[in-house]
């Protein structure tokens, strides 16, 4: 299905985050809850950034054709070991277009959705929530290395990464074989992985996607050093 005619427009998705209903408070957690887990930077975080790097990564400024994909709304919460919501939080997240190709010198095809912005970020609100529109990850191949489906996404505090991960897809079949997702345990996996699930209501076939990110004490015990995932030395795939 062509989604291109029946987007909402760029600035009616950007003024009703506040409105969004995955931004509801949880209660008191009775234990610490599980530490996301830190996966691979990889090779394909933008060497030059895109001009337009807000959370909606189906329009670049105010374009009027937007990316192709399966739309998908992602949010989910920050949170420390405690379950406390971490406010503030600088959230980034990347990843290839519906083409398999990336917003990186190294990582593009001659086929990329020039209307797929690739990278986009979202600090999060006093409940630690982040909202992003991007669509369902696809698997690709690039310099002969298969990927199963996934995004790219990093939470930085203070100044500086504290959190560098992946969000993969229950049941995608290409995991079991995937470079990166093989190497964890089945634990760590499972916490990575998400569903893609239709939204109610939605007529445009929209789907909505949860990952809450909670992150290890030492995130809080140093505030002191450089941010990460800027442009530098790739970090494997």
């Amino acid at each position: 299905m062509d989604f291109r005619n029946s987007l909402p427009g760029r600035r009616t998705f950007l003024g009703s985050l506040s409105l969004a209903p995955f931004f509801m408070t949880r209660g008191a957690f009775a234990q610490e809850l599980t530490e996301t887990p830190s996966c691979t930077e990889g090779p394909f975080y933008p060497d030059k950034m895109p001009l337009d790097t807000d959370n909606d990564l189906l329009m670049i400024n105010d374009a009027i054709t937007p990316a192709v994909g399966e739309i998908t709304l992602l949010s989910g919460r920050v949170l420390k070991p405690s379950g406390e919501p971490v406010r503030n939080a600088f959230v980034e997240i990347w990843q290839c277009d519906a083409n398999g190709s990336y917003r990186h010198s190294q990582g593009s095809i001659p086929t990329a959705d020039t209307n797929f912005q690739g990278y986009g970020r979202f600090m999060t609100d006093s409940k630690g929530a982040y909202f992003f529109r991007t669509i369902k990850p696809v698997p690709y191949t690039l310099a002969n290395v298969p990927r199963s489906p996934h995004i790219h996404i990093a939470v930085s505090t203070n100044g500086r990464r504290v959190l560098t991960s992946q969000i993969g897809i229950i049941g995608d079949p290409l995991n079991a074989k995937d470079i990166v997702f093989k190497d964890l345990d089945s634990k760590a996996l499972s916490t990575l992985m998400i569903n893609f699930s239709p939204l109610p209501g939605s007529n445009i076939g929209e789907l909505t996607a949860n990952f809450d990110l909670v992150l290890g004490h030492t995130a809080f015990e140093n505030e002191e050093g450089k941010l990460r995932g800027t442009i530098g030395k790739p970090e494997g795939l």
